[in-house]
């Protein structure tokens, strides 16, 4: 977690870059990144450089070749550890005038993130605010990749506090409950058809690194992690190079993020290829017809973005493959024929897993409409028997357009807990009081549970199992209060006899309260 000095010096610079007239959140990060990879840029080629040093072998790759470039300046002096040192006016002309042009013409590099920086334009407008954003850069110890990711994911976070693009930011914590419910494995193959900044891939790879350390201890296992576990497709080239900075500074060193209209284009390359979908798309409006890419359209004749998404999923999925994606509350009670075909085809064709209320405050301010997580299971021949509904009623923060913490930071997400002073994380129970104010870890244990004591839990509950065969009776509407019993207190009845009797005597004590007053009178 990024705190003290380190935070002030983000926030400065933050400050600076208002000042300095650029207040897209978006147009910050995308230059702290620009100069994040010149950075790495030139820590790999020194990691080259000493290898070959020690070993006597020859440089297997130059990132920076000898010589000048066509603008008459030596690529050496374009190397951060050069940069650095330099004033801040011959700083930003070698930046502004060599640098970006160098980043751009070497997206020919078969690597995800030098395509991305095809597109890259210098904005930072003085040299002194650039001086400043690689002073910051260059007090951060980039070899801890825990301290770099840290700091790019707090830099994500101002998206949010800016009040601008706060679309692209699925809440951290819920990101965790998702990936905490999916549990990813060593040999899983992970995609987000709508990264954004990839946090779900962000989210999972930390995961696999606290929950199986061993897979970095063999070659093969560590490579798949590094090149063939993690997928994103954005049609947002901003996006895309944050997203893929992100997973670099994650400790991802190649992953596959990549530009890609998800609903419009064929999907004949990712069918069938993928092991766990983590998702949460856009699903505000509508396509045209002729838009839609035709093998979506071959599960489901619609034009709504939230549904075509749905059929996405299932064309990406392998069989026994898995999900956890957001979806706003009218897929799972939409009376069109579109809306009644997905969900029959997630409880008749595979397996629906389970269902997640969440409150309708969780994407405050940025939007008020209520989601639900939706699990389920591709398998290609049904096998839903028992859905599991939870009524999520708090998240830990307040569902106001502020969204203040209502516990201490430890207390919050779905592993509350802190680490101690030799570094291992210990979890903390939360008290009845607690989970009243942070449900999601009561959401991660009862989601281990579903298949043993929750099916006995009684629909009044906030979880509790429905058969299948009463949801297809139920035209496959997935909508939790459907299935929620509501208990009413047991009301007072009396014979009728007592209740006029009281009455009666009601009446009398205030026929002689009257009688007294006009006597006082």
């Amino acid at each position: 977690m990024v705190t003290g000095e380190l935070r002030s010096k983000i926030d400065a610079v933050w400050n600076a870059f208002w000042a300095g007239g650029i207040s897209n959140p978006i147009e910050v990060i995308e230059q702290i990144t620009y100069l994040l990879f010149l950075r790495g840029l030139d820590d790999a080629q020194r990691l080259e450089e000493n290898r070959a040093a020690r070993t006597g072998q020859p440089i297997r790759r130059t990132i920076f070749p000898a010589g000048k470039d066509p603008r008459g300046l030596e690529y050496e002096a374009m190397r951060w550890s050069q940069l650095q040192n330099k004033p801040p006016a011959e700083m930003f002309t070698i930046v502004s005038e060599h640098a970006f042009p160098f980043l751009r013409e070497m997206a020919e590099d078969d690597t995800a993130h030098a395509a991305h920086m095809k597109g890259a334009r210098f904005t930072i407008p003085t040299p002194q605010l650039l001086a400043k954003v690689v002073d910051l850069l260059a007090g951060i110890p980039m070899d801890d990749r825990d301290t770099k990711g840290d700091l790019y994911e707090y830099m994500l976070g101002k998206i949010a506090s800016a009040g601008q693009n706060g679309q692209f930011r699925t809440p951290r914590h819920i990101i965790r409950l998702m990936v905490e419910m999916t549990a990813p494995t060593p040999k899983d193959v992970i995609v987000d058809p709508a990264c954004g900044t990839c946090g779900f891939l962000v989210a999972a790879g930390e995961y696999l690194r606290d929950n199986h350390p061993r897979l970095f201890h063999e070659t093969e296992s560590r490579d798949h992690f590094n090149e063939e576990m993690f997928h994103g497709f954005d049609f947002d080239s901003t996006m895309l190079r944050i997203g893929s900075m992100n997973m670099v500074l994650h400790g991802v060193e190649g992953p596959d993020i990549r530009y890609k209209d998800s609903l419009a284009q064929e999907h004949a390359g990712d069918a069938d290829r993928y092991s766990l979908v983590l998702a949460n798309p856009p699903f505000a409006g509508s396509l045209d017809a002729d838009q839609v890419a035709k093998d979506l359209q071959q599960i489901v004749k619609t034009k709504k973005t939230e549904l075509l998404f749905m059929a996405l999923f299932l064309k990406l999925l392998k069989p026994g493959g898995r999900a956890a994606v957001i979806v706003p509350d009218g897929v799972l009670f939409g009376s069109s024929t579109a809306h009644k075909t997905i969900r029959k085809m997630l409880v008749e064709d595979h397996r629906l897993d389970g269902i997640v209320k969440l409150p309708s405050g969780v994407f405050r301010p940025y939007a008020g409409v209520s989601t639900a997580i939706v699990l389920f299971t591709k398998t290609n021949s049904g096998g839903t028997d028992q859905v599991w509904f939870y009524d999520c009623q708090a998240d830990g923060y307040s569902l106001d357009d502020k969204r203040t913490p209502l516990l201490p930071v430890e207390k919050l997400g779905p592993l509350p807990g802190h680490v101690n002073a030799s570094g291992h994380f210990v979890n903390e129970a939360l008290s009845g009081e607690e989970l009243a104010k942070n449900n999601l870890p009561d959401i991660a244990a009862r989601w281990e549970q579903r298949s043993g004591p929750a099916r006995e839990r009684a629909p009044s509950a906030q979880s509790f199992c429905v058969p299948k065969a009463e949801i297809a009776a139920a035209g496959y509407d997935l909508s939790l209060n459907r299935y929620k019993e509501v208990v009413h207190e047991a009301a007072d009845h009396r014979p009728p006899k007592e209740i006029i009797a009281e009455l009666k005597a009601l009446e009398q004590e205030i026929t002689d309260g009257l009688v007294e007053l006009e006597e006082l009178l």
